[in-house]
């Protein structure tokens, strides 16, 4: 079977009427993590519709289907589409908009679930290839890692998969191109606590007691400092502050005796992200020294660094390529500060992740904002991408 772009998938049939249709479906009825029961109940069901074998249930509410060709092989690939929704109040007002309070497609899973379900109708009817496509739709993407639960629940141990490939839309990318890189494409995302303690006080009488604001203005002076002065200029890292917190605001003239800052650290290899660990941890104990506090870090590794694979990056990079052209795929994009949970997938299993755009005019918002929505424009893109993936890997004529 010859490979396919745009064109070819805008005029198989109803397909993309059809990926449409689940996709603004799956927009009005956003779930959660964890809790994508009508989702996975959709998805399942065409996968059915297909022929396809379906299996359900790993990671609480993952789908697996799985695709045999009509020749003979033993390569098996994975292609995956993450399903959960955001704790966002939808804005857009568009037709479909979301049906269920405080919860939106914010980041275009709807998209990218119909976009696989796409390609599993084109390769179901047209299964010329040899070995097997594992279709795998995700749960809890968005900070839960559904990832991890779908590997612990034997993802790879009941369907083993020789490599494995993902993709995400992007607003601010022209609608057909796609962007990808080797090596490192997204950072590790982890969580840190310090709780700063002395024994607090009267605020007219601070000599008698311990003050962790004190300790609290040293240490918020000094995490800005671990990335500059840790860190090669031309290596990349960040640490941010998201929250803090201390005393009571009905209680001005009391010094509290505990203060939270809470942050995120994002890095690209293990080694900065020790160190992001160990300098965090020694400034807060520092500064609540410099003060007679006490300090505690609690430190949480969350997804680990994205990291592409180089043969199946080249696979990708071909595949973009026969779906639009080679002057709309970026080779060498550069690395996100984001994170992705697919990181957890290319830690067991060779693999590939992509971008593909979404759009790159004033009318695409970007991604977990109450406005931004999947152009449907890019849904023929994005199956023809997969169906490209799935016939490098398995052989095509």
């Amino acid at each position: 079977m010859a490979t396919v772009d745009r064109a070819d998938i805008l005029n198989y049939g109803n397909l993309v009427e059809t990926a449409i249709r689940i996709r603004q479906d799956l927009h009005r009825h956003p779930e959660i993590a964890f809790e994508e029961v009508r989702t996975s109940e959709v998805v399942a069901t065409r996968l059915a519709e297909l022929g396809i074998e379906v299996d359900r249930g790993l990671g609480k509410t993952g789908v697996v289907g799985t695709l045999k060709g009509k020749r003979n092989g033993n390569r098996t690939v994975g292609l995956r589409a993450d399903m959960d929704a955001l704790f966002i109040e939808e804005k857009t007002g568009l037709p479909y908009q979301a049906t269920v309070p405080g919860k939106m497609h914010a980041c275009g899973h709807d998209g990218h679930a119909a976009m696989l379900l796409g390609a599993a109708e084109y390769l179901s009817q047209n299964p010329d290839f040899s070995g097997t496509v594992q279709f795998i739709f995700q749960p809890a993407e968005e900070g839960h890692g559904g990832a991890k639960v779908m590997i612990e629940d034997g993802l790879f141990d009941r369907f083993p998969c020789d490599a494995v490939y993902g993709m995400h839309n992007m607003p601010g990318i022209k609608i057909g191109n796609f962007e990808i890189c080797e090596g490192p494409m997204m950072a590790a995302a982890d969580t840190w606590e310090v709780i700063l303690s002395g024994t607090g006080g009267h605020g007219a009488m601070p000599q008698k007691g311990t003050d962790p604001t004190m300790a609290l203005a040293g240490f918020l002076s000094s995490v800005s400092t671990i990335v500059a002065r840790n860190l090669a200029p031309t290596d990349s890292a960040v640490v941010s502050i998201g929250h803090v917190s201390a005393g009571d605001w009905g209680a001005p003239n009391i010094i509290p005796s505990k203060v939270v800052i809470r942050g995120t650290a994002r890095s690209y290899t293990p080694e900065a992200r020790d160190m992001l660990e160990n300098r965090i941890g020694e400034l807060a104990h520092s500064c609540a020294q410099a003060h007679r506090c006490e300090a505690e870090l609690i430190y949480t590794r969350r997804y680990p660094p994205m990291v592409n694979h180089k043969r199946e990056v080249d696979v990708a990079v071909k595949a973009a390529r026969q779906t639009s052209s080679d002057a709309t795929v970026d080779t060498e994009m550069t690395p996100l500060s984001g994170s992705e949970d697919f990181a957890f997938f290319l830690e067991m299993v060779p693999g590939a992740y992509i971008c593909m755009g979404n759009g790159d005019s004033d009318d695409h918002h970007f991604l977990h904002t109450p406005l931004y929505d999947f152009d449907d424009r890019a849904i023929p893109h994005g199956v023809a991408y997969w169906v490209n993936v799935a016939l490098e890997e398995l052989g095509h004529d």
